[in-house]
């Protein structure tokens, strides 16, 4: 009986400290977690950019490191190059094709276009 007991008991214990590892992972600080009001997440979260008529949409505000997700909702293919340097250049297939890209680091204006249509032009506000 002694020994059944202490098998529950420690079958009980690793149970919890599983269940608090397990629920330590979703704080809410953690970068791209969306659900935290006023993280840094939220930034990222909302961080996109969709390609539509050969248009890139308004003027996109993020934070330094976002994760910027872009969506070509054309049938062409597009490109979303920063205008100096190198950085940022995603590629994105046409039909919904979607791809990533990492903000700059450095808080600044980033003007961008396409490479494939030098008519498309954008503006990445990082702050």
């Amino acid at each position: 009986m002694k020994a059944m007991r202490a098998r529950a008991a420690a079958v009980l214990m690793a149970a919890l400290l599983l269940g608090g590892c397990a629920s330590g992972g979703s704080s809410g600080t953690s970068p791209g977690n969306a659900s935290a009001p006023g993280a840094a997440g939220d930034t990222a979260a909302a961080a996109s950019i969709t390609i539509k008529d050969f248009a890139y949409g308004a003027p996109l505000t993020v934070a330094p490191g976002a994760t910027v997700t872009v969506t070509n909702m054309d049938a062409a293919a597009h490109t979303v190059t920063a205008d100096k340097g190198q950085a940022f250049d995603a590629k994105v297939a046409g039909h919904g094709g979607t791809a990533t890209f990492t903000a700059p680091s450095t808080p600044g204006t980033y003007p961008y276009h396409c490479t494939y249509h030098p008519e498309m032009h954008g503006t990445l506000t990082v702050k």
